[in-house]
């Protein structure tokens, strides 16, 4: 999988193993740091020392005010709530726009990107309902942007599917860096066709009206559509149910080729993987051994079998 450019993910800086927390800590993230680093470039960013707080420095949250969300100490001094919203947009409509993803650190009040902890006035309770002030900038400005929190990295499908859209976008921005038209944007999405079937059916069939209705003559108008679209649909990992009948799809072309214990064993591989008995990658390697004996170009193209580096070893958990 080669791009023209390095891939650049977004990334809070204590999560690069930098010592910018609040108590000269940090909160590196083996994935990112150990694995994802090998076939990306991480761009750190710490807000609160961007925006000149200091290193140690007093633990900030945030606090509700009537109908106002400071981020403030925990007595309702010192919100920094506007700086880190001003930092957060300069961001967002500036270097963001360069990213293909961004990995931001989870429950804090400035890079939270969801379930951060909003304290009541006296401090007596909290409900986890807030958005940390820079995180929320870059997720508004950039709303196709692929983007999740360190802990949820640890749930195997969720790191899955955000490597999958980083990717996925990453070929996106690469394809529209430069003058498009509508035949570029359907050998795209011909090459996402499995991997889009996996995850939602339905937005396939749509998409793909969208490409054959869409005016010729406003190809980026249609391509946003698309984008959005193709993100929105991918955003959610796809179910085993999905994937077995995607899996099976894709046996269908070998119909001719395949003996009959081939055939039987196909199937209960995918029916093992339906099940619950064996990951993904077992079907999936079996797919792809057949395809090797028996090459079909348009099988070929189709990100589903490579959405990312195998040595991700992604596929071996899910």
């Amino acid at each position: 999988m080669k791009f023209k450019t390095p891939i650049q993910i977004g990334l809070s800086a204590c999560l690069g193993g930098d010592r910018v927390r609040f108590d000269k800590g940090h909160k590196r993230s083996n994935f990112c740091m150990d694995e994802f680093s090998n076939h990306v470039e991480f761009v750190k960013f710490c807000p609160e020392v961007a925006i000149g707080m200091p290193i140690p420095r007093d633990t900030i949250r945030q606090v509700r005010f009537g109908d106002t969300i400071k981020v403030c100490r925990p007595d309702g001094s010192n919100d920094v709530g506007p700086k880190l919203t001003e930092y957060g947009k300069k961001i967002a409509q500036t270097k963001a726009k360069e990213l293909s993803g961004f990995v931001f650190c989870a429950k804090s009040p400035s890079c939270g990107m969801e379930r951060v902890k909003v304290y009541n006035d006296t401090g007596t309770g909290a409900t986890a309902e807030g958005i940390g002030a820079f995180a929320a900038e870059i997720m508004r400005h950039n709303p196709l942007l692929p983007c999740e929190e360190n802990g949820r990295l640890n749930d195997v499908h969720l790191r899955e599917n955000f490597v999958m859209r980083v990717f996925v976008y990453k070929s996106w921005q690469e394809l529209v860096g430069g003058e498009v038209n509508k035949h570029m944007l359907t050998e795209f999405h011909a090459k996402h066709k499995y991997l889009l079937m996996s995850h939602n059916y339905a937005a396939y069939r749509k998409l793909g009206r969208l490409l054959a209705e869409g005016d010729p003559k406003e190809p980026m108008l249609v391509a946003d559509e698309y984008i959005a679209g193709l993100m929105a649909a991918l955003k959610k990992p796809a179910s085993r149910k999905a994937q077995a009948n995607t899996l099976a799809h894709l046996q269908g072309y070998f119909k001719n080729e395949l003996s009959g214990i081939e055939k039987s064993e196909m199937v209960e591989a995918i029916e093992e993987y339906r099940m619950g008995l064996v990951p993904l990658n077992v079907p999936l390697t079996l797919l792809k051994h057949h395809l090797r004996v028996h090459p079909k170009s348009y099988l070929e193209q189709q990100v589903y079998f490579d959405p990312y580096p195998h040595d991700l070893k992604l596929r071996f958990a899910i």
